[in-house]
């Protein structure tokens, strides 16, 4: 069971990352039980893991980044495991074609590494699908969102519980939003995420029920790990969870506004490196939420405020496309309001994830991710049976080999770009077995049952082969 991170008052609750090396998980067996064990002999008293991602393995050991909530060490909660609980998923729903694409955040991807742009990809790829479940580093573009009607944008922990087994997703009309902005010693930067807000209820009905100033900055720092991932550290989230828990049951999902303190120069060199720089602010962004939606059970998403008006009225000319969504807006909140505002219930009730219209890991059809990608909704696709397709063309800090894991006949799929994901996609859904329409189509395999008997009687027998199986 999860430990509650509420059963004590903190002084303080530092989001972080760790970096560890464990063994590399022998083949036989659960591979999220090898991996749970051997994380949990490392980490230290009182952290509570929220994210995970394995940047680099071999065939020795995996180099593994753990983001996660530690406390004090005088006032140290039980030890949850909740981020590795795997439930296997009993049945496999195949009357709805449902997927989900993931990329992940702050890991420098060619497509979706920048500002929503792997967007496109999710528009064409929910055409093929019933429902497509998706996170908001795939398609949050600043002021610009582009969600369609079957898409389910869900926050990148609750995904990986999907996934898991563990929570199930249940869509709404609309969310009642609560926004969360750390204070700002500019009033403007305040004020013109405030005018966000009421720009969006004024334009597209959105439903805010309040918007919380905290007392203080809740300023994250954003850092590179040593694998290249974006990552960093958030120094006090305790105020922030308060606010939410004191409030709960007036709001449906939680959007947070506040700064992500960056190195000297950060903003220069990411605008002129041509979308060769790893975005440095997703990574930190995605480790508060994770904790958020982890901790609290409900959409989150989060959004970078200005640091000064140095940065905010910075001439960055002409950028890479990828990165045009950032250079033109103030905020950044508004693909964040806009994501919340009908993105599905968390449902965690053990009972409820298996009534009907509630989404499971038994409605998940195929998972679609950047090729190299290894960390939990890889793992847990993994152990569900659950196909993968793995995308070359999007290239990233992870250092991976994807067809080494001990996927079953048929699971996992290596394919050049999202073109090519497309059209196994489409082949799954029309229930053809995607290989089939590629040339040259290799002969079934044929075991001879009666050559195994006889074999293990001790004798051998020869085995006639039709020509074209001799070719």
């Amino acid at each position: 069971m999860k430990s509650s991170l509420k059963e004590t008052e903190f002084r303080v609750m530092l989001l972080s990352e760790l970096e560890l090396q464990i063994p590399a998980p022998a083949h036989d067996g659960s591979l999220l039980e090898q991996v749970g064990s051997a994380l949990f002999e490392q980490l230290p008293d009182g952290f509570v893991p929220v994210r995970f991602a394995v940047v680099g393995s071999s065939k020795a050991d995996w180099r593994c980044e753990i983001g996660g909530i530690s406390q004090p060490h005088e006032h140290v909660a039980p030890f949850g495991d909740e981020l590795l609980r795997f439930q296997r998923r009993k049945i496999k729903r195949e009357e709805r074609f449902n997927a989900a694409i993931v990329v992940p955040t702050g890991i420098g991807t060619s497509l979706g590494g920048h500002a929503g742009d792997a967007a496109p990809v999710v528009s064409m790829l929910s055409e093929i699908c019933d429902n497509l479940v998706t996170h908001p580093n795939v398609v949050n573009a600043s002021d610009i969102i582009e969600l369609p009607d079957n898409c389910m944008y869900v926050e990148g922990s609750v995904l990986t519980r999907l996934l898991m087994g563990t929570v199930g997703l249940e869509k709404t009309r609309a969310n009642r939003i609560l926004a969360v902005l750390g204070n700002h010693k500019d009033r403007q930067f305040i004020d013109a995420t405030i005018n966000s807000i009421n720009a969006a209820r004024a334009c597209y009905g959105l439903s805010c029920s309040e918007i919380v100033i905290l007392d203080t900055p809740l300023t994250s720092r954003a850092r590179y790990t040593n694998s290249g991932r974006a990552a960093g550290r958030v120094e006090d989230i305790q105020p922030l969870l308060n606010v939410i828990e004191d409030r709960r049951g007036t709001f449906d999902a939680v959007a947070v506004a506040s700064i992500v303190d960056v190195p000297p120069g950060f903003h220069e060199e990411y605008f002129a490196s041509g979308g060769n720089m790893v975005n440095p602010w997703g990574g930190v962004e995605a480790l508060l939420t994770h904790a958020i939606s982890f901790q609290e059970n409900v959409p989150s998403a989060h959004s970078p405020m200005m640091e000064n008006k140095k940065v905010a009225y910075m001439d960055v000319h002409r950028v890479d496309p990828r990165m045009a969504a950032e250079a033109v807006s103030m905020t950044f909140f508004n693909c964040v309001l806009k994501g919340l505002q009908r993105s599905p219930r968390v449902v965690t009730d053990e009972e409820a994830i298996n009534l009907p219209g509630v989404m499971s890991a038994a409605d998940i059809s195929c998972l679609v991710i950047p090729d190299g990608c290894l960390g939990l909704p890889t793992l847990a696709a993994l152990q569900q049976g659950i196909p993968v397709i793995a995308v070359r063309e999007n290239a990233n800090v992870m250092q991976n080999d994807l067809a080494s894991l001990p996927w079953a006949a048929g699971q996992f799929y290596s394919v050049a770009n999202y073109w090519e994901a497309a059209g196994v996609l489409l082949a799954m859904k029309a229930g053809i077995d995607p290989l089939s329409v590629r040339r040259p189509l290799d002969f079934a395999a044929v075991a001879d049952c009666r050559k195994d008997a006889e074999c293990r009687e001790g004798n051998t027998v020869a085995v006639a082969r039709s020509e074209p199986e001799a070719r």
